[in-house]
């Protein structure tokens, strides 16, 4: 479970006539000695929020830190706030708190402006031999509420992607050194659904125990672990889980249920964060202050087929109506449309206008 109000309400939030989104993919050399820095990247309208997302290999002993610079209306530039420090192994794996001051916070692995900035730089350091970034986003947005009405369904042919179920209360009790157990992987059970969907994963599940149902949740609820955060839902990290094996991916903002249409279209499943009280999304049968679920299509009708992994009554594969998740998920005081897409890296991905 991820808790999305975490940080989400100390500064101010730019309403705007529609989603602003922009999502930039860098390229990173070999990273040594001082690290890498890129140019200065304009983002084209005033953001308030900056989320970067990577995947990378680090052997034992090595780990990366990546970092954000805005830049504010005016042209100033803000000091470097770390977004994360990641290893595949661990120690470090952290988001780091505490960094606020008068021009923004880091909430666990979202930079949130104190007033619109303009530009950002990133910057990534390697520690240890062998480490290197494979790939590297920066998402960069302002949130409006979602239109009341919602998107209507796209026209496109009915698709139910075939992405393994798995409940993550079938994990409760299981090494609860990792944010408890069972009733807050959600992040965990989500991304090793995907991965399994790939048919990629871990193999050293031993560890785990015997009768586990799912050793890769329990084994992915490990590999996303922020030991700040105490958390297995910071978005990044489970992106950075991923691509250990394999997968490409990054975070971003959707603006539509279309947009999700468009992907599961492609044969893309997609990770959704959301919050609502039990009333606001029929079916659901539980009220929650985040969760990440899997989107794995849509039916005739438009509505949304997903694989809730927090589903109280076990049954993961759902139908929501469009309209009732549209609004919790895209919604400002929520998570304002955050998915993270995982896919091989010889997959093309559908055109999109500007945030995949």
């Amino acid at each position: 479970m991820r808790d999305l109000r975490r940080g989400s309400t100390m500064w101010l939030v730019l309403i705007v006539d529609r989603a602003r989104v922009a999502l930039t993919r860098f390229t990173v050399p070999s990273v040594s000695g001082d690290g890498w820095t890129s140019d200065e990247h304009p983002i084209g309208f005033p953001a308030t929020q900056l989320v970067p997302s990577w995947t990378a290999r680090t052997p034992p002993g090595s780990w990366i830190e990546v970092e954000l610079q805005a830049v504010t209306a005016g042209g100033r530039r803000t000091r470097w706030y770390v977004m994360g420090r990641w290893s595949e192994h661990g120690e470090p794996r952290t988001s780091v708190a505490g960094q606020g001051d008068g021009d923004g916070d880091v909430a666990v692995d979202t930079f949130v402006a104190r007033q619109p900035v303009s530009a950002y730089r990133v910057r990534v350091r390697a520690c240890g031999p062998g480490a290197r970034v494979e790939e590297l986003a920066v998402l960069a947005s302002a949130l409006p509420a979602p239109p009341p009405e919602g998107s209507p369904p796209s026209g496109l042919e009915p698709v139910e992607l075939d992405v393994p179920a798995l409940w993550q209360h079938a994990h409760a009790g299981h090494h609860p050194e990792y944010d408890g157990g069972g009733a807050n992987w959600c992040g965990p059970a989500a991304t090793a659904m995907v991965l399994a969907y790939w048919e990629r994963g871990p193999e050293d599940l031993a560890w785990v125990g015997a009768g586990c149902p799912a050793p890769a949740v329990d084994h992915a609820a490990r590999g996303t672990y922020d030991s700040s955060y105490l958390g297995t839902g910071n978005w990044p990290f489970n992106v950075a889980y991923a691509g250990t094996y394999g997968l490409r991916g990054f975070v971003t903002r959707l603006r539509s249920a279309a947009e999700l249409e468009r992907l599961t279209a492609a044969g893309i499943p997609v990770v959704a964060s959301l919050s609502f009280k039990e009333r606001e999304l029929p079916g659901a049968g539980y009220s929650t202050s985040g969760n990440l679920i899997v989107v794995t299509g849509f039916t005739a009708g438009g509505d949304v087929r997903v694989n809730d992994p927090a589903a109280p009554d076990g049954r993961v594969r759902r139908v929501y109506p469009r309209a009732a998740f549209e609004h919790v998920w895209l919604r400002s005081s929520g998570s304002g449309g955050i998915a993270y897409v995982l896919h091989p890296p010889e997959l093309s991905l559908p055109e999109s206008d500007g945030n995949w």
